[in-house]
């Protein structure tokens, strides 16, 4: 028997199962003549080896690592090692703190092989240890085939052999499959031959699919398409929401602007949808009624290639679901649910374990950022300034998200949409059990809005009474200051805050939303905000912006201009709820740029959907001189900006001239009051959070304005309440270290 050599034991930490890892360590330790073994464990990848090389051996384990991997820490000790040649070994016991992969899209490699004339010539479901489906088809830990909704799927001899060779990119790739022994694709109703011919021939005539994908079921109609376009919108009831297109590079460089960040982000394994400034082809007007952006993605899976690929036009994508409730997931469901939307379906028989839709992602003032945090990005972790005992933080009541901690580590989830629908509601639910089971997370102490009729806010505090830990109330701006100071890794004492939103319950009462704030994670105070104004009818001005309109002109003194523009409404009625309790006052940033969409006439009686009436404001805006705002120190105050904006429209002022003056001067004075509250404060830190910053030419303002201070900007945590969760969670990591 061989003797025991010195050698060395070597722990890899972070997304390291599951990406190809232990076949990576296999062929560099051949490749060097070392000998010893590699384990999956509890704790990430382990590794035991003896031989020389052994400093570039560890180097190369980080700088050579496979593309999914995300190597964390590389932690070596001296050892005893006893072992002829080097081996991979069973599996240790099930991974408490490791992580398990995103679903990522399909491999170059794998993408030659659909193409070519192999046995997965044509595979919708051909994939590999760099590509593939991961969380979408997970039921549990470890993450073995068994575990996966594959399990039904018994491997054919030639995967099996591709499945145990260490030395092939299949090596215990889960979900491996092929024509033989893989899942199927079908069309329904049943057409004959192929069925992605056959459901490129659908879309092309103009009809509308119902395709199952790796997180859910699209609604796919030909992009190209103005009747398609608007047959889908009115059977969805969805007058103006943008929908996102999916497309080959060279496609969408036709019809947008692609820059090398865009590119970047459009090509990395998530696929996200990208928003992209539109440029050169234009499409039907029906795919993003009055915007400037399309949301534009990649195919994700071999399936939307080989689609794509047939119908050789771009194809809007939207997700499948019921107004107001989550996309559909299973085939039974889309057939029921679906029936009324879509003239064919897309059916495959490999079953969806979680729900996940698609990201979104913009381009910044310094790069890109998430706006929607969804397939392709969870369960990766973020990383933590501040290390304490494990939180669970509900997130909000809109676009709702939950984070856990644990150490220094912070998985902030996937996007789980509105919680005012029972099925939204059940995936919360649900998400909050599977990821605390995946990462075998035991809270203690639970973090919530401080909003008590926010669903997120309930379901945490009856999650902390169940577990008889403590409720950390967190305040809705305070939180979001937090995510993004946290993302940049800030540790100092003093920072500052721009947060700007539609509406959060302030300590005081009211609701807040054009907030400059100062401090840290453990505590802050109200520096500055914009003069708050009554939001007659309570929720209904945040669906229709005419009443947020009438208020904020009406204290600028321009009743005269209300009255024309908005008479077709009760305004006598709406007046005299102000200073009552149907008309709660609000600094909302948001809601004033409702006010002056409606007043250019921009989606001025009813949003279809949130954010409507901004983001076609942000749509028409030019550069254009500045409008003032008062400002005294403390209020930031728009009637001034009103006063302009009403003589503007009395000249016949173009709207996007309008529209640019209001951004340029809001970015002004935020950006001149966080520099005031910052001077003052001895920092120069100033973080930028809140849904508003979703809007890239205000992002791009503000950060101009701030630019020789350090900027704290959204990046892989959403600025809007995506994100909301991972500032709650380190709020309450400060208050439980301070105790």
């Amino acid at each position: 028997m061989t003797d025991p050599a010195q050698g060395r034991r070597i722990r890899v930490r972070g997304q390291v199962q599951g990406v190809g890892f232990r076949p990576f360590v296999w062929s560099l330790a051949h490749d060097m003549g070392l000998r010893g073994t590699v384990a999956n464990d509890a704790e990430g990848v382990l590794i035991h080896v003896a031989g020389d090389a052994l400093d570039a051996f560890e180097t190369a384990l980080s700088g050579q690592a496979p593309p999914l991997a995300r190597v964390d820490a590389v932690e070596s000790t001296p050892a005893d090692v006893l072992a002829e040649g080097f081996s991979i070994i069973q599996s240790g016991p099930r991974g408490a703190d490791t992580r398990v992969t995103p679903d990522a899209a399909t491999c170059a490699d794998c993408l030659e092989e659909i193409s070519g004339s192999g046995r997965r010539a044509g595979y919708a479901f051909t994939n590999c240890t760099n590509c593939g489906p991961r969380l979408s088809i997970l039921r549990a830990l470890p993450y073995d085939r068994a575990n996966t909704t594959m399990a039904g799927f018994d491997m054919c001899a030639d995967c099996a052999a591709e499945y145990d060779d260490p030395r092939d990119r299949r090596f215990h790739a889960q979900p491996i499959a092929c024509p033989a022994c893989g899942p199927r694709l079908w069309l329904e109703p049943d057409h004959d031959g192929d069925p992605i011919t056959a459901t490129a021939t659908l879309l092309r005539a103009g009809a509308i699919v119902a395709i199952k994908g790796l997180g859910g079921f699209h609604l796919a109609c030909d992009a190209t398409n103005a009747t398609a376009l608007a047959t889908l919108r009115r059977r969805k009831r969805r007058p103006a929401k943008p929908f996102a297109l999916m497309g080959s590079l060279d496609m969408i460089g036709r019809y947008a602007q692609v820059g090398a960040a865009a590119e970047a982000r459009l090509t990395d394994p998530a696929a996200p949808i990208v928003l992209l400034p539109m440029q050169g082809d234009a499409l039907p007007d029906g795919v993003a009624p009055g915007q400037a952006r399309l949301g534009w993605m990649l195919p994700a899976t071999p399936l939307h290639h080989l689609l794509l690929r047939a119908v050789g036009r771009p194809l809007l994508m939207t997700s499948a679901n019921l107004s107001g409730d989550p996309q559909v997931t299973d085939n039974d469901a889309a057939r029921r649910d679906l029936a009324a939307f879509a003239d064919a379906f897309l059916m495959h028989d490999r079953d969806i374990a979680r729900r996940l839709d698609d990201g979104v992602e913009a381009i910044g003032p310094r790069g890109p950022f998430v706006m929607r945090r969804a397939r392709g990005r969870v369960p990766g972790t973020l990383p933590l300034p501040l290390d304490g005992p494990q939180v669970f933080a509900a997130g909000g009541e809109l676009k709702a998200a939950i984070c856990l901690t644990k150490g220094s580590q912070a998985l902030l989830s996937h996007h789980i949409g509105d919680l005012g629908s029972p099925l939204t509601l059940a995936d919360y639910t649900r998400a909050d059990e599977d990821l605390s089971d995946l990462f075998d997370h035991r809270p203690e102490a639970i973090a919530v809005d401080l909003h008590p009729a926010f669903q997120s806010t309930r379901l945490g505090r009856a999650k902390a009474d169940r577990l008889g830990v403590p409720v950390i109330d967190v305040q809705h701006h305070h939180a979001h200051m937090a995510a993004a100071l946290g993302e940049a890794g800030w540790r100092g004492e003093v920072a500052v805050g721009i947060v700007l939103d539609g509406l959060g319950l302030g300590p005081d009462g009211t609701m807040w939303g054009g907030e400059i704030l100062m401090g840290g994670y453990g505590a802050v105070t109200r520096a500055a905000h914009l003069t708050p104004a009554p939001l007659i009818g309570g929720d209904r001005a945040q669906s229709e912006p005419w009443r947020n309109a009438l208020v904020r002109l009406d204290a600028a003194g321009e009743q005269a201009l209300a009255d024309r523009l908005f008479g077709h409404h009760p305004l006598h009625v709406a007046r005299r709820m102000v200073g009552g309790p149907q008309a709660p006052l609000s600094s909302s940033a948001g809601r004033l740029f409702d006010a002056v969409a409606a007043c250019l006439g921009l989606c001025g009686d009813r949003q279809s959907f949130e954010g409507e009436a901004a983001m076609a404001l942000e749509a028409v805006a030019r550069p254009a001189a500045l409008y003032v705002f008062g400002w005294d120190g403390q209020v930031i105050d728009p009637a001034p900006m009103m006063r302009a904006l009403a003589r503007d429209l009395d000249a016949g002022r173009d709207v996007g001239e309008i529209s640019g003056a209001f951004h340029a001067g809001l970015a002004d004075v935020v950006a001149r009051a966080a520099r005031q509250v910052a001077t003052q404060a001895g920092t120069r830190t100033v973080a930028l959070s809140g849904g508003c910053f979703q809007n890239v030419t205000l992002l791009t303002l503000v950060a101009e304005a701030l630019s020789d201070l350090d900027l704290c900007l959204p990046g892989e945590v959403p600025p809007g309440d995506g994100g909301l969760a991972y500032g709650q969670a380190l709020v309450a990591l400060a208050r439980l270290e301070a105790g």
